[in-house]
Order: structure tokens, then C-alpha cells, then sequence
């Protein structure tokens, strides 16, 4: 998929949701993304992982030869992987369907594999929530900014870190 090609039509597949959520602040080698996904079959991977690489959502950040075979490692490219207000205008209402439900989709699933762990330790990282906001036409960009200021500097493995996955969903109420 090309680098012009709706942000939604590249990353909205449940297979793309999981490469881009393993690669989310740090580098993985494709050997080391197949092991993080053992579901996806290694020639699933790979045609996702090109699809994600020529729409820019992926970068290839080192390669080095194994083997015979060139391995690369890869990282989360320049271009964002969220859809922008036009996309999410332009889509109709069961592309939005969609597109929510593969989004929810992973989020379950990111739950049910922490459950899956059976570590109660890891329960002192849990945490969900609902409440609401009061915005204005602009605000929405100004808080979004905001948010990525403040969380910057956790975006980025470091050492002594637990990693944790931040979903964020607005949803306006109709009046």
C-alpha cells in the first residue's frame, strides 16, 4: 500500500494492529517479531509487515546478514498510524464499525493476554476508566498535542520499565 493510501486501510487489520502494537517504542527484528506473534504465520507476517513498511507506519532501522538471508530490524516509521479527521469523515458508518471493533478487537485481546499471565503483580499496572470531557471546536488538537508532550518520554524502552499498552477512544455524546 502506498504512502498516500488511507491511514484506516493500512492499519486496520487485526494482523497490523498487533506488528504495529509489538513495535511501539522499541526495535524488533522480524525473527523477533514472529516469536511475539506466534499466531500469524511467518508469510502473513511478512506480506503485512511490507504493506506496513510501504506506507510509511514502518521503518526498516538496521539490517544484517543470518544465515544467507538478510535480517531487519524494524521500528515504527514517520507516518502516524492513526486515521486523520478527513479520513475518519470520508469513512461511512460501517467502515467505522469496522475500523472500532478491529481497534476493540486488540484491545481485548491485549487484555485477555494479560489475563492469560496469571501475574498479580501485574495488576498494579492495570487501570481503566471512563469520563468525560467539555471541548470546543480546536481543542481536540491543542489537548491531543498536550497529551503527546506529556507522554513522550515514555514512549521509549528504558531499562528498569514495564511496558503497558494506552488505548485512547473519543466518543461524542449526541445531544
Amino acid at each position: 500500500m502506498p504512502k498516500d493510501s488511507p491511514i484506516a486501510d493500512v492499519v486496520m487489520h487485526p494482523a497490523r494492529l498487533r506488528i504495529i502494537q509489538q513495535l511501539g517504542g522499541r526495535e524488533l527484528t522480524t525473527t523477533q517479531l514472529r516469536e511475539a506473534l506466534p499466531e500469524i504465520t511467518q508469510a502473513t507476517l511478512y506480506r503485512h509487515v511490507a504493506a506496513l513498511l510501504d506506507a510509511g507506519i514502518l521503518a526498516v532501522v538496521a539490517e544484517r546478514r543470518v544465515r544467507g538471508t538478510t535480517e531487519r530490524t524494524l521500528a515504527l516509521g514517520e507516518r502516524l498510524a492513526i486515521a486523520d479527521l478527513d479520513e475518519i469523515r470520508a469513512m461511512d458508518a460501517a467502515q467505522l464499525r469496522t475500523s472500532f471493533l478491529t481497534f476493540l478487537g486488540l484491545v481485548g485481546e491485549t487484555f485477555d493476554n494479560f489475563l492469560a499471565a496469571e501475574d498479580q503483580e501485574l495488576r498494579d499496572y492495570l487501570g481503566f476508566g471512563m469520563g468525560q470531557l467539555y471541548v470546543a471546536d480546536g481543542d481536540l488538537p491543542a489537548l491531543q498535542n498536550q497529551l503527546n508532550e506529556v507522554l513522550a518520554p515514555y514512549r521509549q524502552e528504558r531499562p528498569n520499565t514495564r511496558r503497558v499498552a494506552l488505548a485512547t477512544i473519543l466518543i461524542p455524546e449526541a445531544d
